[in-house]
């Protein structure tokens, strides 16, 4: 072959290929986005090495996950989802939970004194957003927590559904909903704080929204092993669960 003929830019395919990227690839649920900003952060400046996080729902996660994305960790919203994983050969380790969360009534213009579940059955509220709750857990958190409340008869006519938990989050924000269900790790993050007002849902009335991750089986023969276990176990560290703490998680860790 008369490699003076290849083209420049499959030169530089072929240099870039002579070298696979060392960056571990986090697949991150939506709820969980910002708490991985700071995460990121931290062990980026511990370890010295580079994350990038790709987010969406968990259930979207999966699904790119099933058809062969690249990614290395998956930090879900959820245990049903990583469980799938495991047990589908995803994984040589079985996922651990690394915080619970909390779901949230969330509205840009209604006061807080005002904000109790009872009200989404009133002629204030128009229409309600939820995450879509066949591919997000606090969308099946939020289902749960009207029907324990007997009010999604009344309510699910009015219901909206996000991709995720972000837009879900960007309808209430921009009053394209009177309300809408949240979880409280996004209410509290700098980019969305003070936009709005909120209140705790009961937690008794859903089921509780353990987040597990999992370490895949992509990076087990790379060179990005060492670092995507590296960076999976600074998950359950004393460092991660600080951060946990500040965007409302309950880090009980198995």
């Amino acid at each position: 072959m008369n490699f003076r003929l290849i083209p420049a830019f499959f030169l530089v395919l072929f240099a870039g290929c002579s070298k696979p990227s060392e960056k571990i690839v986090v697949a991150t649920a939506a709820n969980v986005q910002y708490v991985m900003k700071e995460i990121k952060q931290e062990f980026e400046k511990e370890s010295g090495k580079k994350i990038e996080i790709v987010v969406a729902s968990s259930g979207k996660l999966t699904t790119q996950i099933r058809e062969g994305a690249p990614f290395d960790v998956f930090v879900s919203a959820d245990t049903k989802y990583p469980d799938e994983i495991f047990k589908n050969g995803g994984s040589d380790q079985k996922p651990k939970v690394y915080a619970t969360g909390t779901l949230v009534l969330w509205s840009r213009n209604i006061p807080e004194s005002d904000l109790k579940p009872e009200i989404l059955t009133t002629e204030k509220v128009k229409k309600i957003a939820i995450p879509n709750p066949q591919t997000a857990p606090y969308g099946q958190a939020a289902i749960q927590a009207l029907k324990s409340l007997n009010l999604y008869i009344q309510t699910e006519k009015k219901l909206v559904y996000g991709e995720s938990i972000a837009q879900t989050a960007q309808y209430i924000t921009t009053g394209s909903v009177e309300a809408g269900f949240n979880a409280l790790s996004i209410v509290l993050s700098p980019e969305m704080k003070d936009k709005g007002h909120y209140i705790l849902i009961d937690s008794t009335l859903y089921q509780p929204i353990q987040q597990a991750a999992i370490l895949l089986k992509h990076s087990k023969d790379s060179p990005k092993k060492a670092t995507s276990e590296q960076f999976y176990n600074f998950l359950y560290s004393g460092k991660a669960k600080a951060i946990f703490h500040k965007y409302g998680y309950k880090s009980n860790f198995e």
